[in-house]
């Protein structure tokens, strides 16, 4: 059975970091735009976002608890654009060949739905999914293993007829327990590779 191939978004077709804003906010003063992501636990402070959680709502609690930090949180909001360097060429080439060879492509990605909906217009690869599963939209998150359910439900295959590429190990390992078929990405050359090897890409 041709497998159903899923992508994650950011890490592996897109270039996101939030360095790539703050670098220009703190003009390339690492240390303190370290201490600073350090401080108010970015990651997990946006992941709650991820999940579904309004922006005002997040930059409500993490001002009150990092007055300091405020407008640097909003900033992160407004000019959240600025945190995306651009498609990764190589996996974007990638997924057009897939689509030429005609798989059936999901997205599964861990992303607030505000901020993506700020982007899914300006990157028209992203027309070429049949279907996107927006973390934030549903109010699930990876690797929750209810976001793997409901995707699984609109692909309308059991997990062994589905292949999740995607840059998290945690991420991975949930799927591969659940029974997907998985490639942890690390690059656009080594996705290539493990596809090549599972028989889904020629070489």
């Amino acid at each position: 059975m041709i497998p159903v191939i899923i992508f994650d978004f950011g890490g592996v077709l897109l270039d996101w970091n939030p360095r790539y804003l703050y670098r220009k906010v703190f003009n390339g003063d690492e240390q303190a735009m370290e201490s600073f992501l350090t401080e108010v636990d970015f990651y997990t402070w946006n992941l709650n976002q991820d999940q579904g959680r309004p922006f005002d709502e997040g930059i409500r609690i993490a001002c009150a608890q990092h007055p300091q930090y405020c407008d640097l949180l909003q900033i992160y909001r407004d000019r959240w654009m600025e945190t995306i360097s651009g498609p990764i060429d190589g996996t974007v080439k990638i997924l057009r060949e897939l689509k030429q060879s005609g798989y059936r492509l999901f997205g599964l990605s861990n992303w607030s739905d505000e901020t993506f909906y700020m982007t899914r217009d300006k990157f028209e690869f992203l027309d070429l999914f049949e279907q996107i599963i927006i973390s934030g939209a549903v109010g699930l998150i990876k690797p929750d293993p209810a976001i793997f359910a409901l995707l699984l439900d609109k692909v309308g295959r059991p997990p062994e007829q589905c292949l999740l590429i995607d840059d998290s190990p945690d991420n991975v390992t949930t799927a591969r327990r659940l029974g997907f078929q998985t490639v942890h990405f690390e690059s656009p050359a080594q996705l290539r590779q493990s596809l090549v090897a599972v028989g889904v890409l020629n070489a």
